[in-house]
């Protein structure tokens, strides 16, 4: 037919369940079993169709149906029961937030993709998840909290498995009016727009509004009629498209972002940035200051100086960097609105990267957020290390494990995860309201309560339904990829409840070795097709739409899993997403991870399973190096880098499939292990007690108010007020400073012995030419280097230029001894923050 237009017929509720329209427009379903469980009983296929979307269902499930359970009293109790939480949760006034942080500024979180829900598709992987998750916790720890992002129409892609193994994408219209969305409303009731200037167009943008609890999530749109064709698609897909593309969608995400908060009257005292795409949020913010008075360097010592920034990509090739040439071409105009010039503006994003054979300046993201923020972190603890010796480079002078990025480990949503059995059975061990309390790790010990016979009894539930969804999920494939009636009928034999599980589910960047397992296929063979003790393994995930060696990998392993030897015993689920990454988490007996150490940021995929009781079996990498105790789990290799990658590969395989022969399948099936270790339950019982609390969003979210959003509140106050007086004399002092730098002058000597005891004292001594800076502005130092240990001892100033003391030698071993000075002032946020070292 000819379509002339689009109606949206909204359904009459009953009044005895007129509230589930309101439920469906907030993402506390999302989390909460029981209030899926009312949409899900509306119409179960409708459920499923639509990717468990409860709006979507409502306008989908025929009156009759509303009308017949409005007058059904087992589903109205049911119903109660979940609005009654619903309100309590919504309305709780002693939150932890309350308690504990009431002095923190309102943040504003910008991420350029959420994973809240399958039914709403705009995230790729784990960053997106992770975002989601951080703002599920806010919502429960009850913060000022509003998150930014863009609402993708054909969100990431959906992801289809051809006959042959092969990926291929499509890309589905998402319909607006079916998700669980409403515009953003001015306080005058207008839809909220807002104009972004890119190149030599205005972009519109519209505003959309997402209840995620007791948060507000504002999602950025430019599939407006006013826009031109090209501009409306800047909102189409996630990371599709090239580089110009993606510079233009970053503009919007930081820019229409910041002015979207204004537009809708919502205050911000801490900005922080999940990764570099959310960082030309700093442009706008800059802008605002220098519109208010302030020149440029004080507008961004007062916009740095309440940013945060989390970096989650530790090779270079993920971090965004753009030619000059093409930042220019869209944002040309900014260095004139700021009063700055184009240089110095780039200067703030600068890296010279090797490109077509020689060395270019190019505008990184990642740097232009490090130097447009004042507190900085990675990812978990090694990724901490790991970005500090990245971007050593912006410390020139510095040690690496000096320079300004800590960490803040991530975690899961707990609650998103968990299945509703396994709480089920928690809450008869666990205190009352211990879902409020998942930080507690005092509290999780009563899980010692939790008998054999109970966790196997739900383990084997969760395994059963994960094996019907895979069975259900690979039907499917085969049949749309046209294959014998036999094969069709064979999945419905595939994967064994009894057989020890295995499941692997990320995004398949080559460095997370999906194929590792395959590296002595003889040897896999045996361990899979034991008869007495068989292993199976079930295998997720998507490769980026460019990523052919990514494809490459999926397709290997489709390939294994038709062989006669692994048929039946390895499966690979197509289309990745969250409903797939519920079911294994829930289902599977072991989560494996093997990423080539130390690429792996984070991961959280495994959190997951441990909150339902599945140990961690893998590379000492990411959280697990952090979360691996002995007694919960199992690591892959050893903890230490290789300089050849295939010595490495044949390392890591060799203890892979050690530790399955030896180890975990004997467990598994009942024999006690080689350190005569606890049965399987006993280790169950140990990754649920240490991962849920160590690893849960909640205590991820508390360390970020902890560490980031209470010194960034009382930081960025500080340096805002008065018009940004203090922004003014931190901008003046630096730029003083740095013109008399060159002009400096630093000599040292020491009277070092041959060979010293420990505890014996040496003098050092300095002299200082400070070219004008005042002595208190100078912090002249002492440094000890041994291994990677570094002490420092401050010089006394006596008179003059010169600086001494007595430096102790505190233990035996070998010392390299070196001074040192910078300029500190008070009110700094790290001692590097001028970025100026000089070594005598």
């Amino acid at each position: 037919m000819n379509v002339i237009g689009q109606v949206t017929v909204l359904p009459e509720l009953p009044g005895s369940i007129g509230r589930l329209s309101e439920l469906a427009y907030n993402l506390y379903w999302s989390w909460t079993p029981h209030a899926q469980a009312l949409y899900q009983a509306l119409d179960a296929e409708i459920w499923e169709r639509f990717q468990h979307n409860p709006v979507r269902t409502l306008l989908e499930v025929p009156q009759a149906r509303l009308d017949e359970l409005a007058a059904d009293a087992d589903y109205l109790e049911r119903y109660r029961q979940v609005l009654a939480d619903f309100d309590a949760y919504l309305n709780k006034q002693d939150t932890w937030a309350k308690q504990n942080a009431a002095k923190m500024a309102p943040v504003a979180y910008f991420s350029m993709e959420y994973g809240f829900h399958e039914s709403l598709p705009i995230y790729s992987g784990g960053l997106g998840v992770l975002a989601g998750d951080h703002c599920k916790s806010a919502s429960d720890l009850g913060l000022p909290f509003t998150a930014v992002g863009m609402l993708f129409h054909q969100g990431y892609f959906r992801q289809l498995l051809n006959k042959d193994g092969w990926q291929e994408e499509a890309y589905d219209e998402l319909d607006l009016t079916t998700l669980p969305i409403r515009p953003a409303r001015t306080s005058s009731g207008d839809e909220a727009r807002v104009q972004v200037r890119i190149a030599e167009r205005d972009v519109h943008v519209r505003v959309w509004e997402l209840a995620v609890g007791r948060i507000r999530v504002l999602l950025l749109d430019t599939n407006v009629p006013e826009n031109r064709e090209d501009d409306r698609k800047l909102t189409a897909r996630l990371y599709g498209g090239n580089q110009e593309l993606r510079l233009q969608q970053y503009a919007l995400l930081g820019v229409a972002g910041i002015r979207a908060l204004r537009a809708l009257n919502i205050p911000a005292g801490v900005y922080h940035m999940n990764e570099g795409h959310a960082a030309l949020l700093g442009l706008e913010r800059v802008r605002e200051f220098v519109e208010g008075g302030l020149d440029f360097r004080a507008a961004v010592e007062a916009v740095a100086s309440s940013t945060l920034f989390t970096t989650h990509t530790p090779v270079p090739a993920g971090n965004d960097a753009f030619a000059y040439e093409l930042v220019d071409r869209f944002l040309a105009k900014w260095p004139g609105r700021l009063h700055v010039s184009r240089d110095e503006l780039y200067a703030l994003a600068r890296h010279d990267q090797f490109w077509d054979g020689h060395w270019v300046p190019t505008f990184s993201m990642t740097v232009f957020a490090l130097n447009m923020s004042r507190a900085a972190n990675g990812v978990s603890e090694l990724h901490g290390e790991v970005s500090r010796d990245m971007w050593k480079f912006l410390y020139p002078g510095a040690e690496v494990a000096e320079v300004p990025i800590g960490h803040v480990t991530n975690g899961a949503h707990n609650l998103t995860f968990t299945s509703q059995a396994m709480r089920d059975l928690l809450s008869t061990v666990l205190p009352q309201g211990w879902e409020e309390r998942l930080e507690d790790e005092a509290m999780w010990q009563a899980a010692e309560g939790l008998s054999d016979a109970q966790l196997a009894d739900v383990q084997r539930d969760m395994k059963r339904g994960m094996v019907q969804f895979v069975r259900r999920r690979m039907r499917e494939q085969k049949i749309r990829n046209g294959a014998s009636a036999a094969e069709v009928a064979a999945t419905d034999t595939l994967l064994s409840e009894d057989a020890l599980t295995i499941g692997f589910a990320r995004r398949f960047a080559t460095y997370k070795r999906a194929t590792l397992l395959f590296r002595d296929r003889e040897r896999l063979s045996r361990i899979v097709n034991d008869p007495q003790r068989p292993v199976q393994f079930v295998f997720a995930g998507k490769a980026h739409p460019a990523d052919n060696p990514g494809k490459a990998f999926i397709q290997e392993l489709y390939r294994m899993s038709q062989e006669p030897e692994f048929q039946g015993r390895i499966v690979i689920l197509e289309n990745y997403d969250m409903n797939v990454a519920r079911w294994l988490v829930q289902g599977v007996d072991i989560w494996l991870n093997n990423p080539r150490r130390p690429l792996e940021a984070s991961g959280t995929s495994g959190m997951k399973a441990s909150f339902n009781g599945a140990p961690n079996f893998s590379i000492l990498d990411g959280w697990w190096r952090e979360g691996y105790d002995t007694t919960n789990g199992w690591p892959i290799g050893e903890e230490r880098e290789y300089a050849d990658l295939n010595v490495q590969d044949d390392a890591d395989a060799y203890s892979l499939y050690s530790t399955l022969e030896e180890q975990i399948v004997p467990l598994y099936y009942g024999q006690a292990d080689a350190e005569g270790r606890g049965g399987w339950a006993g280790t169950v019982r140990r990754a649920i007690q240490t991962v849920s609390p160590r690893f849960s969003m909640q205590r991820q979210v508390i360390d970020y108010v902890q560490g980031y959003y209470l010194p960034l509140t009382t930081r960025g106050a500080a340096v805002a007020a008065g018009g940004g007086q203090r922004a003014r004399e931190i901008a003046g002092w630096k730029t003083w400073v740095r013109q008399q730098w060159p002009h400096t002058s630093l000599s040292a000597s020491a009277d070092l012995p041959t060979t010293a005891r420990p505890g014996q004292t040496v003098e050092v001594r300095a002299s200082v030419n400070p070219a004008g800076i005042r002595p208190e502005d100078l912090r002249v130092e002492a440094v000890l280097k041994r291994g990677d240990h570094v002490t420092r001892v401050p010089l006394a100033h006596a008179q003059g230029g010169q600086y001494s003391a007595q430096v102790t030698l505190p233990d035996s071993g070998l010392y390299a001894v070196g001074v040192r000075m910078l300029p500190v002032i008070d009110g700094l946020s790290s001692e590097l923050e001028a970025g100026l070292i000089k070594w005598a």
